[in-house]
């Protein structure tokens, strides 16, 4: 077989001599860089050396032992497993390359639970090269629908949790130039003015000394106008994960545009991570986010941390009629009073809370579950965002403020 081949076409149990083992693991990391992962030769080397000297005898076994070596971050961790149950589908394949380390291994059947996150991604990078040929005969043979919509609209429609890797940086590229409307707000704060209504005593008494205090030159002053402040509260639970890594970049151009950004990320914690979104490269920015992560894709205890949010930051944070974007879909796993209590003290401590839940994505989607009816009477607005249309929506919703058909009270009549 020719080095070029796809790994999906190759029988992986085809005899490539003494380094069989090698060989399928190299072409297992092949398909992880095709679906985003930054593998290298290095780290195929210490896979290699790793199962041959963890003398594995499972699948799980097996399966850990690669993730360990080739996941450095929370964020692959879905993708690595959706290439690893496509690539490794064939029954009985990771037992029978176990069996020549080990002829006395147990054979254990078991797979990996099929989450839907990343799943795309790891499918085309395996089968990318029959794709590309699939592709080029449907369009020497049928007319395409597809063409008569620009890639742009196409992209501007699709759901992050389904895009490939190569749509997921073309979407990074499009949100780094999204920009804020121009919300500005008055404060109680006075500025200097020329055009102003309000005389400035202290500015016009050292006027009139300069000139000896035979003239009065009356100084003028205004209210300041500033933008709000805005706080970004951020799910980042197993069923969130690929909006939150599309969104973070989102909070990443809106930091770097206006300075008075604060982000906090929370699944079973609550973790600041605004210092880190400072950084001016965004991939550097989510990289220092994610090792200060501990429960990344883990489970979600939203009124915990709304709590620990309302006690330790919302007196740093929420002054000056600060704007807070709760990104969540509501799912709690802890149902209880508490965070309707929470909701309430957060929605009485800003000028403005809008809720972005994915789940609205859904056409039939119906406010039935306990944790969302608690949160939503606590909101300004309801919008969903799960593409780019919906984050574009959203930036024009931030100059405005509010709209009818994000009203939430309407979802609550539906289920009532």
């Amino acid at each position: 077989m020719s080095p070029g081949s796809d790994p999906a076409e190759r029988d992986p149990l085809e005899p490539t001599g003494d380094g069989r083992l090698a060989e399928n693991i190299a072409y297992f990391a092949r398909a992880l860089r095709e679906a985003g992962l930054p593998v290298g030769p290095g780290a195929v080397l210490d896979a290699i050396a790793a199962v041959e000297t963890a003398r594995v005898g499972t699948r799980a076994d097996f399966y850990w032992t690669l993730h360990a070596v080739f996941v450095k971050k929370h964020e692959h961790s879905d993708v690595f497993e959706q290439a690893f149950r496509i690539f490794w589908r064939r029954k009985a394949l990771i037992e029978k390359i176990i069996a020549t380390l080990s002829p006395h291994s147990p054979g254990v059947k078991e797979e990996p639970k099929k989450p839907d996150a990343g799943a795309l991604r790891a499918a085309e990078a395996l089968l990318k090269q029959s794709r590309r040929e699939e592709e080029r005969k449907e369009e020497e043979t049928e007319f395409s629908a597809r063409l008569t919509v620009s890639e742009r609209e196409i992209l501007q429609s699709k759901d992050f949790a389904q895009m490939s890797a190569e749509e997921i940086a073309k979407a990074q590229r499009a949100i780094a130039r999204l920009r804020l409307p121009d919300d500005r707000i008055l404060t109680r704060r006075m500025t200097p003015s020329i055009h102003g209504k309000r005389v400035d005593p202290r500015r016009s008494f050292r006027r009139s000394l300069r000139a000896g205090g035979a003239v009065i030159d009356l100084a003028y002053q205004e209210r300041e106008t500033r933008h709000p402040p805005l706080v970004a509260l951020c799910d980042i639970s197993g069923s969130m994960a690929d909006y939150t890594r599309l969104f973070l970049h989102f909070l990443h151009a809106l930091t770097d545009a206006r300075r008075r950004v604060h982000t906090f990320l929370f699944g079973t914690r609550l973790t600041n991570v605004s210092r880190a979104l400072r950084s001016r490269d965004p991939d550097e920015a989510l990289a220092l986010c994610s090792s200060q992560v501990q429960d990344w894709s883990g489970g979600t205890r939203i009124a915990t941390c709304l709590h620990g949010f309302n006690r330790q930051w919302s007196r740093r944070v929420l002054g000056q009629g600060a704007v807070v974007l709760l990104f969540t879909d509501g799912l709690e796993r802890d149902g209880n009073d508490e965070l309707a209590v929470e909701m309430d003290r957060l929605h009485r401590s800003t000028r403005r809370l809008v809720w972005l839940n994915p789940l609205l994505r859904f056409g039939g989607f119906e406010a039935k579950a306990q944790g969302i009816r608690m949160m939503l009477p606590h909101v300004d607005e309801f919008r969903p965002i799960h593409n780019l249309q919906s984050m574009d929506a959203l930036v024009k919703a931030l100059g405005e403020e509010g709209s009818a058909d994000a009203d939430p009270r309407k979802w609550l009549k539906r289920v009532a």
